[in-house]
């Protein structure tokens, strides 16, 4: 982000205010800051800094994080669950929002909009100079509502639970996005890798209404290897997608690469 001021806004959620598409690359592999300075190159709306499914420290995190605001590169961290510090620390590291797995109520929601946000939207703690803020000494009273503003709160939707509950979940306040895990989806739904299954398409479209009737936005998962389901997604409403990981990008390449030659 260019501008320190209290008010900045997060780029990641004003282009999907404006109805375009965004694309996440999700990082597992890389603990350095190199890996914003390639997201930027290749194009990427933003990092998702997966934390469920790796041991990335909150060092390497709040790494990350600075060098991806400064870049204008959104940082999102994946938490390991709704719990008070696994959200507040991240946040406090700089992420720009939190993608919250295993929410399977309106109550579960809740409880990760009062670690995420600060008063009167939650109860997460003040704590002076913010790497939001470039560290700047900035009064509670103006730091709270800027970084509350910029602060996403993306809640999972990938379970049969959490698409039973859905509409509740969509309409508890602070929520942005609902972020369909497609991969568990399918597995919730006994179908394991069919993503061409009716059952998981009623399973977006379910979602998308919920999302649309509350106004917040759709994002989908799983789908880096068909672009064409993303297409599809976002002809339901859907403002972000995954394109896939460092990880299998890296590896997808190496093996390509080492083919030519053999």
């Amino acid at each position: 982000m260019s501008d320190a001021s209290p008010g900045v806004l997060n780029p990641l959620l004003a282009k999907m205010a404006a109805g375009d598409l965004t694309v996440g690359m999700i990082v597992r592999l890389v603990r350095g800051v190199e890996i914003f300075a390639i997201a930027k190159t290749a194009g990427f709306d933003c990092l998702l800094l997966d934390q469920e499914h790796n041991s990335f420290s909150l060092e390497t995190i709040s790494q990350i994080c600075i060098a991806s605001n400064l870049a204008g590169v959104t940082p999102l961290v994946r938490v390991v669950d709704a719990g008070h510090a696994s959200i507040t620390r991240a946040l406090e590291c700089g992420a720009m929002g939190i993608i919250v797995p295993q929410i399977e109520s309106a109550k579960d929601a809740a409880t990760a909009i009062q670690a995420a946000k600060f008063p009167p939207l939650g109860h997460r703690s003040i704590a002076p100079c913010l790497p939001h803020l470039n560290f700047r000494p900035t009064p509670a009273t103006e730091a709270m509502p800027s970084i509350n503003s910029l602060t996403m709160v993306v809640v999972m939707i990938e379970s049969l639970a959490a698409l039973e509950a859905v509409e509740e979940i969509a309409a508890v306040e602070g929520v942005d996005m609902l972020l369909v895990g497609a991969n568990d989806m399918c597995n919730a739904l006994g179908l394991p890798g069919e993503f061409d299954h009716p059952k998981l398409r009623a399973a977006f479209q379910h979602v998308a209404d919920a999302c649309r009737t509350n106004g917040i936005h759709l994002g989908v998962g799983g789908l880096g290897p068909r672009p064409d389901l993303v297409e599809e997604m976002t002809s339901l409403g859907a403002r972000y997608a995954t394109a896939g990981a460092d990880v299998t990008f890296f590896t997808n390449a190496a093996i390509a690469q080492a083919r030519k030659f053999k």
